[in-house]
């Protein structure tokens, strides 16, 4: 047979973006109007070196483990060392927390993370009036140094790093801790871990405070001042970014409010005297990581530039130490379902994968219960096999930074510390961010795209699959963890035969030692660890706080 010649024009190939875009692409439909980001961007059909993609490979990207990091901090990363698998738990009696954390660790946890339950976290022992039908309920209930010994039994301090998720009452859970270590014969130079002690966050978006700003960031830097003396292993502080975004932040919100909290604690070390390369290299960061997942990897390669440039140019630091962004990730709880809550296990997969790409060092994986209750042991475990088959399955461990070059990708990097950076600039030019807090600037701006994002939810503009989209009506039941009353009556039997039992003298003393402390303006965190160990409460610091450093009311100011 004969070959029909062939009649068809050349293959088509545009000489340029604006000409693939105006003549290629313009010759099909698209399904949609507008393609945004969950942060309300809009995305580009595609990016090229012509629309945004192009970088200066040197200036913006470098190589992993140097300046300014957006590639990763170290130079092998999971090449080298797997990120810290850890899963936040907490609930009941520190009994009951304790099995839950041997239970992680069998499971192949390798780092330990405290939920502590609302009267702790609030400042107020399980036998005050306040405390009534919470305790154990959301977190473990820890009030004293027995507590947090029981909670502890059989883990080694100086093997595990433990983070402990509290912010008002840290300097108390950080001196049960450290006292803790002593009475095990462990030196202070030995313990690692990360206390969250994130105060600023807590009055822009979480809510949980006891006294005003000012001397809530003064504890805040006592923590850090006195690990850059004597704990040179220990976080401490968590820069925290997860609360604001939980509370509807957009993503370049999140970034720019975090990085601005960080900065107000290096100002307020910095005028205490303290240098910066002694103590920025253990600030520590704590990114949510929420469903749309190419805007979630840029936001964390921007948060390292951003954070670096930041370290070196405004404040002089001449180590890489100080210029790297460590940072702890969790999977956004916000995005959790009770409708179709199997759904969840896909989310949170999908977040994982993206806070692996981005470059954490350390993780939490979201159960698929979350929304019903704390994770029972099934729940959790799939949520941490979830991070161990991206680890060990996926491949994508065995390359650093593989979607370095992406041209979307540094385009949104690109994008979001240009965005973040302006936030910055707003916030200097109020005063910095404790001035910024009390004027409610960042609450503003969240609550407005809080708001904009349910608009967009109610309309159909954003999907929920199994809530406006797919929905299948009826509940669908899964196992869920029930917490005991009897959890409460225990807690406050326990503390009351405590509080009996302990040397009365020795009590008063310190309980005056801490209050003279505050009064005159001094480092308060060697007197709290000595007077933890005579039995001072968490709810008896807290009670001294409020009565020398006041107590705070949200001025409501949205």
């Amino acid at each position: 047979m004969t070959k029909k010649p062939n009649n068809k024009a050349p293959f088509s190939q545009s000489s340029s973006y604006s000409d693939w875009r105006s003549a290629t692409y313009a010759a099909q439909r698209e399904r949609l109007v507008k393609f945004n980001s969950i942060s309300f961007r809009e995305q580009p059909e595609i990016v090229t070196p012509e629309n945004g993609g192009a970088v200066d490979y040197h200036k913006d990207l470098g190589y992993p483990g140097e300046y300014p990091f957006t590639r990763g901090i170290q130079p092998t990363m999971y090449r080298g060392r797997l990120w810290t698998m850890r899963q936040f738990a907490g609930f009941g009696t520190p009994e009951d927390t304790n099995q839950r954390f041997k239970y992680l660790l069998d499971h192949g946890q390798t780092g330990l993370s405290t939920a502590f339950d609302m009267p702790s976290l609030m400042g107020y022992d399980p036998d005050h009036p306040r405390s009534l039908g919470e305790v154990g309920r959301e977190g473990v209930s820890v009030a004293t140094l027995d507590d947090m010994d029981a909670l502890f039994d059989g883990i080694a301090l100086d093997q595990v790093t433990t983070s402990m998720t509290i912010n008002c009452t840290a300097t108390a859970a950080f001196a049960f801790y450290f006292a803790l270590a002593k009475r095990r014969g462990i030196g202070f130079n030995q313990i690692g871990g990360t206390i969250q002690n994130d105060m600023l966050k807590e009055f822009i978006a979480q809510k949980e405070w006891i006294s005003p700003p000012t001397p809530s960031v003064k504890l805040v830097c006592d923590v850090i001042q006195f690990c850059a003396n004597e704990a040179p292993k220990f976080n401490p502080v968590s820069i925290s970014g997860y609360h604001i975004r939980e509370a509807g932040a957009t993503a370049v919100q999140e970034l720019a409010f975090t990085i601005a909290d960080g900065l107000a604690y290096v100002d307020h070390c910095i005028g205490r005297g303290m240098q910066i390369d002694d103590f920025a290299p253990r600030l520590s960061f704590f990114f949510d990581i929420h469903n749309d997942f190419f805007e979630e990897i840029a936001k964390l390669r921007a948060a390292r530039r951003l954070w670096a440039r930041l370290m070196r140019e405004r404040y002089g630091a001449k180590t890489d130490a100080s210029c790297k962004l460590r940072t702890h990730a969790q999977t956004a709880g916000v995005s959790l379902t009770a409708q179709q809550p199997v759904n969840n296990v896909v989310r949170v997969a999908m977040q994982a994968l993206a806070a692996v790409l981005g470059g954490v060092q350390s993780l939490h994986t979201n159960s698929m219960d979350e929304t019903l209750s704390l994770p029972t042991e099934d729940s959790v475990r799939v949520a941490l096999r979830t991070q161990q088959i991206i680890a060990e399955e996926s491949g994508v461990t065995n390359v650093v930074d593989p979607l370095g070059g992406s041209y979307l990708v540094e385009r949104l990097t690109n994008e979001i510390e240009e965005e973040a950076l302006r936030y910055i600039k707003q916030i200097d030019a109020m005063g910095g961010m404790l001035h910024a807090v009390e004027l409610g600037f960042p609450q503003r701006e969240i609550s407005e795209a809080a708001y904009q994002f349910q608009l967009e939810l109610d309309a159909g503009k954003q999907t929920v699959v199994g809530v406006n989209k797919y929905p299948e009506g009826g509940e669908q039941e899964i196992p869920t963890l029930k917490i005991e009353h009897a959890v409460e009556t225990r807690q406050i039997e326990k503390i009351r035969q405590f509080k009996l039992n302990r040397d009365t003298v020795a009590h008063a003393g310190a309980l005056k030692d801490i209050e003279q402390t505050c009064r005159e303006d001094r480092n308060v965190v060697p007197v709290l660890i000595d007077a933890v160990a005579v039995g001072v409460t968490l709810g008896e610091v807290s009670d001294i706080y409020r009565k020398v450093f006041g107590v705070y009311t949200d001025p409501g100011m949205l």
